[in-house]
């Protein structure tokens, strides 16, 4: 494996909700598909399930491979205790 800081990146799947943001789409997204060139389904880092979490609580993922690999889920069960508003409380 490759040495690499995660942190000071940004990875594809919150430049995608950060994109739609600016271009007014702010809210309640129904899916995103995440496919890479691999021979694993990808899973979204842990920074881009709390920022979908905030954008589309209840957003469909869908991961593949380009070799043909498919899997439908859902972000809850991705993120089953995401952290929103309710955990101020």
């Amino acid at each position: 494996m490759e040495n690499a800081s995660y942190g000071l990146t940004i990875c594809a799947e919150r430049c995608a909700v950060f994109a739609a943001v600016a271009a007014g789409e702010t809210k309640d997204y129904e899916a995103i598909a995440i496919v890479v060139d691999g021979p694993r389904l990808p899973s979204p880092c842990g920074a881009c399930r709390q920022v979908l979490h905030e954008f589309a609580p209840g957003v469909r993922v869908l991961l593949a491979t380009t070799g043909g690999l498919r899997k439908a889920t859902t972000l809850a069960e991705l993120l089953p205790e995401p952290f929103g508003p309710e955990s101020l409380a």
